[in-house]
């Protein structure tokens, strides 16, 4: 069935470069959008993204590249979203061709800055696309072991079990294995809020903080996503489930985590800035951190890591002291 349906990736950077892989074994075309025209015509000419899993090799007869965004998504069927979430605003304005007939799935791990939405939320409210059309890519998977071929495992959220069931049938493979869930808004909150404590884990890191520390923070994490999911979307769902603990492990522990070496380096004394040029990537957590924090005033939930790292990176305090203090609120 997955076959004669149409699928647009949205983005160039390394989630869209793994996508883009995993639909290729599935399908005959897919659509590509990307802004960098030298990327396009580098994929065109050596079949690899020179910015981005560039390990990665594709069959060019099977991508439609395109720098324009409604040529891929007036192609498609199924548009997946993989671009930082703090670009997704500006992206959408380039838009002339209706997304009403479009079935949205976002593998975006954020909140949209302008919106101060997650991603489905966005899609739904600014553009009045029905849940059912609305769906999340979510992990425990990152995109350098895709590139890899190493065994990976995959959620795919949406209201309509079909549609769900139609992008798992599209990503998987012999080494990639995505299951199902209804809980749309719950798996993208986590996906969102496992990158604010994978920072965390990274400050730890950075400031000397060792195993033992790491494992009680990553407890208290759990804990702390569950209290705040709850207060945003409350339903029946098992936070030791990987769509939410298996990801914030993956992403607090991970050598391939952005928002952990982003936290490490503001834990040896860099300066947001700083460590953003060094890293040359968007850490989607630094974003997150302050949408999570203001959403919270409102629901209240007991945040105690989430207010640390906010505190350090948009309040200016020092870090070494703020974990201090945080020690002494996890159990």
């Amino acid at each position: 069935m997955s076959e004669k349906l149409k699928f647009a990736v949205i983005g160039g950077g390394s989630w869209a470069t793994a996508i883009a892989k995993m639909l290729c074994v599935n399908l005959s075309e897919i659509a590509w959008y990307m802004r960098n025209d030298a990327a396009i015509e580098h994929i065109q000419k050596y079949k690899h993204n020179p910015n981005y899993l560039s390990s990665v090799e594709f069959d060019t007869n099977k991508l439609r590249l395109t720098n324009n965004i409604n040529e891929a998504v007036e192609f498609a069927d199924y548009v997946i979203f993989a671009i930082p979430s703090a670009f997704l605003d500006a992206e959408l304005k380039n838009l002339t061709v209706s997304l009403a007939d479009k079935i949205i799935f976002s593998a975006i791990k954020g909140i949209v800055p302008e919106t101060s939405l997650i991603v489905g939320e966005h899609f739904h409210i600014q553009y009045d696309i029905p849940y059912y059309n609305i769906g999340v890519i979510t992990g425990p998977c990152h995109a350098e072991e895709v590139a890899l071929e190493r065994l990976s495992y995959l959620t795919i959220a949406c209201g309509d079990p079909d549609k769900a069931k139609n992008v798992a049938k599209s990503l998987s493979g012999n080494y990639i294995k995505a299951k199902i869930s209804d809980d749309i808004i719950g798996t993208e909150y986590a996906a969102m809020l496992k990158n604010i404590y994978a920072i965390a884990a990274g400050i730890a890191h950075g400031l000397g903080y060792g195993d033992n520390f790491q494992s009680v923070m990553m407890s208290n994490g759990i804990r702390e996503m569950k209290k705040f999911i709850r207060k945003v979307h409350k339903m029946k769902r098992n936070i030791n489930d990987s769509a939410y603990l298996g990801d914030l492990l993956v992403t607090g522990y991970s050598v391939f985590s952005r928002n952990r070496m982003f936290g490490n380096m503001i834990g040896k004394g860099y300066t947001v800035k700083s460590a953003m040029m060094e890293m040359s990537m968007v850490a989607e957590g630094y974003y997150a951190t302050k949408s999570a924090y203001k959403l919270n005033q409102g629901y209240g939930a007991k945040t105690p890591i989430i207010d640390a790292v906010y505190s350090i990176l948009y309040e200016g305090k020092d870090a070494k002291s703020v974990f201090k203090k945080l020690t002494e609120s996890l159990d």
